[in-house]
This record gives structure tokens, sequence and C-alpha cells, in this order.
């Protein structure tokens, strides 16, 4: 594939991706009680291809609560500034309408199942949880 068709495929997919999860996200902001949980998982054996795919494995399987509005399951970006974590292996970014609909999601049986059977495989999960500025 040439550069020029590789790069307009590229740009053409991101737009793709934005478009689906832009009403979504847009909805859900109107409503003012957006809650956004972001979690950053950090694997006992880190760059582990085959921990990672466990992980992303298990978390697929997460995305199915109804509870959740919209969900991102990523790996480091291969930007490169200063002030940039990418200490992390995998994130995992939801939205939800408000704290109660969060709430569920951490206490469902899905969730609970999957901290059960894939916490060895990380050493140390951060959370970043936050709400719409007023």
């Amino acid at each position: 594939m040439k550069d020029s068709n590789r790069r307009k495929f590229i740009k053409n997919a991101g737009l793709a991706a934005l478009a689906t999860a832009a009403p979504i996200v847009s909805e859900a902001a109107k409503t003012k009680e957006v809650f956004v949980h972001h979690v950053y998982f950090y694997l006992k054996n880190p760059k582990n291809a085959a921990d990672t795919a466990k992980l992303i494995e298990g978390l697929t399987t997460l995305s199915k609560i109804k509870e959740i509005q919209f969900v991102h399951i990523g790996t480091p970006a291969s930007t490169n500034r200063s002030v940039i974590e990418k200490g992390y292996d995998v994130s995992w970014l939801l939205f939800f309408k408000n704290l109660m609909e969060e709430e569920i999601y951490q206490t469902h049986p899905v969730h609970l199942k999957f901290i059960e059977d894939y916490s060895h495989l990380w050493e140390k999960v951060i959370v970043y949880d936050s709400i719409n500025a007023k």
C-alpha cells in the first residue's frame, strides 16, 4: 500500500472510530452527570504479550455490562514527551451516566469474577475517577 493511501486509510479509520464514540459521549455529557472511570494496569510481567492478551480478554468480557456507556481498551501509544506516562501495560477507560451506575458496575458479578480470574496478572492498578466540572 502506498504511503499516501495508508495515511488516508488510517485517517479515515480514526475518524470512523471517533464518529462512533462521539454521539455516546456527547449524549452522556448533556446530563452533566457523566462519570469517567480510567484504570491503568501494571502487569507482574511487564510487556509480556501473553499476559497482556489475557488481560485484554478479561476486559472485553467486562465491556458487556449494560451500565457502561462507552469503553476503550488501550495500550501505551508511541508518543514521546516528558509528560506522558508509558509505564502501564493496559488502560481501561469507561463512561457511565452517573456515579450510581459506576457503583453498580463495581459490585456486578461479572466485574467480581473478572477480579477473581485476572488479578493474578497485575502488580499494581491505578484508577482515576472523574465527574464533569461544575
